[in-house]
Parts: structure tokens; sequence; C-alpha cells
């Protein structure tokens, strides 16, 4: 039976946190934005954000998910401060070796109102203010991402760019973090039961963590 893998597409600020409880709870092991001392047998990979291991291993062995075989789920891969970018959600080559590597992957793009995910973004930290218009990260170029609609004009790209690449795939799923019916359609889709299912990480803001 091929294994179940979960990879999340989304941007920050659009229901990760809650995603990642949400499988926690349904008895998965979740990889969320770095890799936390404890979270792995390995010694190479605790602190390390995702996307940095998950570039490492795509340039180095092909495979993007070959030193994160303990987790069933990848959510949150973006990195962004002053020496990296990261975003390997927005990367068809990548993206497409995970699904060559892991035929069993499911992915999932959660979704948020670009308006109310722009203004959080704004909130969070110094994401909206300083780390995102002072980096080059697809679909923002450095300089941009210094007004919430600018923010939300990156996020609907980011929705336009997978709809598009995983049009009439059945490995595809997006939901709407504001739909009532969001954690039942999501539990068919993955063949999973979801027993927890709420709002995570509300209003917090953790100097260091933003993500």
């Amino acid at each position: 039976m091929t294994r179940l893998r979960i990879v999340n597409l989304a941007l920050p600020k659009t229901g990760t946190t809650t995603l990642t409880e949400a499988l926690r709870a349904a008895g998965l092991t979740v990889a969320d934005w770095k890799i936390r001392p404890g979270q792995s047998t390995r010694s190479d990979i605790p602190r390390q954000h995702l996307g940095k291991i998950i570039y490492s291993d795509y340039f180095g062995s092909g495979d993007p998910l070959a030193r994160l075989d303990e987790f069933d789920a990848i959510n949150e891969m973006s990195a962004v401060r002053e020496d990296r970018s990261l975003w390997p959600q927005t990367d068809w080559g990548l993206l497409s070796a995970i699904q060559s590597h892991h035929p069993g992957v499911r992915f999932v793009l959660t979704r948020r109102d670009p308006a109310k995910a722009a203004n959080s973004m704004m909130r969070w930290n110094n994401l909206g203010k300083r780390r995102l218009p002072q980096a080059d990260i697809p679909g923002l170029p450095r300089g941009f991402g210094q007004s919430e609609a600018e923010l939300a004009r990156w996020m609907e790209g980011h929705y336009a760019f997978c709809d598009r690449v995983f049009q009439g795939c059945d490995n595809f799923y997006a939901y709407d973090i504001e739909d009532d019916q969001a954690p039942v359609k999501l539990a068919a889709y993955l063949g999973i039961e979801l027993p927890w299912w709420g709002q995570a990480n509300v209003g917090k803001v953790k100097a260091g963590e933003a993500n």
C-alpha cells in the first residue's frame, strides 16, 4: 500500500497552524516550518527550516523529502529572513519531484481571503512590514509587498498558480479556512478522521518564530 504523505502548499497566515494541530490530533507526525529538537532521530536536520532541508535534498539527491521520512505531513515550507528566501510551494520542478518520488502524496492548499491574510501578515511581527518587502520571492520581487493590496495580489497569484498546475489532478485539494465543511471535506480527501478542528495561533506574535 502506498504511504500517505501530505504536503501543504500554503502561504503564511492562512490557517497552517490549525492544519498542523488537526493532523497531529489525528495521529500523524507533522513537520511545521522548522524541525524542533526532539522531533527527529536524525542529527543533521534539527533546528533547520523545512525549506532549507527540502531544497538541499532536491538538489542533492533529487528527492526533496529524502531526510523527512519520519514525517507524514509537511506544512509551512517557506522561510524568509535576512540570509534566505525559500518558497518550495511555488516551485513546480520541486513539487513534481516530490510527486515522482512519493506517489502517495496528497497536496493541500489552505486558502484564506487574500485581504484578510494580507492584513494578518502586516500585523505579524515584522513579516509584512520588513521581511517580505526586503526579500526576493517568486511573484513578489524585492521592494514589493509593502502594502496589504500588494500582498493580497501576490496571494491571488499563488492560488492561481496552484489551480493551474494541478488542474485535473486527483491528488490536490484546496479549501477555504472559513468553510464550515472544510474539515469534513479535507478528511474525505485524505482518507482519515480528523477528531479536532479549531482555530489555532489566533493573534499570536512570536519574536523570531513568525512565519
